[in-house]
């Protein structure tokens, strides 16, 4: 029995040992915390991990050093943006690459038009160097 026990004082937690809530795990929150801190999941989502970090110690030191990494990053490779209209560019340019090799048949007949479509995958590799 320690002191504390025989004092009737109550027992210090450590902070670094917690129940996590019961909603959202440690393992799927630290596998999305990047997700949060880019702000690219939906608010529901955003709620239950800001709970989840709020309520747990550990998870919420991950977070801090994963933001602080975040934050060095942009500090140090910032500044630099992609031209306005390059994803809408890159979007159309594998949208049409991907019809070019696609094999389209369209037939008429007595029970309707029917429309079937084939592709054929093919991966392209830079050489390394």
């Amino acid at each position: 029995m320690s002191a504390a026990e025989g004092s009737g004082a109550p027992l210090e937690r450590n902070p670094m040992i917690q129940d996590p809530p019961a909603n959202t795990g440690c393992t799927e929150v630290l596998a999305e915390v990047w997700l949060f801190l880019d702000h690219e999941c939906d608010q529901e989502r955003r709620r239950l991990l800001q709970q989840h970090l709020d309520e747990c110690g550990p998870c919420l030191a991950e977070y801090g050093i994963d933001e602080k990494l975040k934050a060095l990053l942009a500090r140090k490779c910032g500044g630099e943006a992609a031209p306005a209209g390059l994803k809408d560019r890159l979007r159309s340019q594998i949208r049409s690459a991907v019809l070019e090799q696609a094999q389209v048949t369209v037939e008429s007949g007595p029970d309707g038009t029917s429309v079937s479509v084939s592709h054929q995958r093919t991966e392209y590799r830079r050489s390394g160097g």
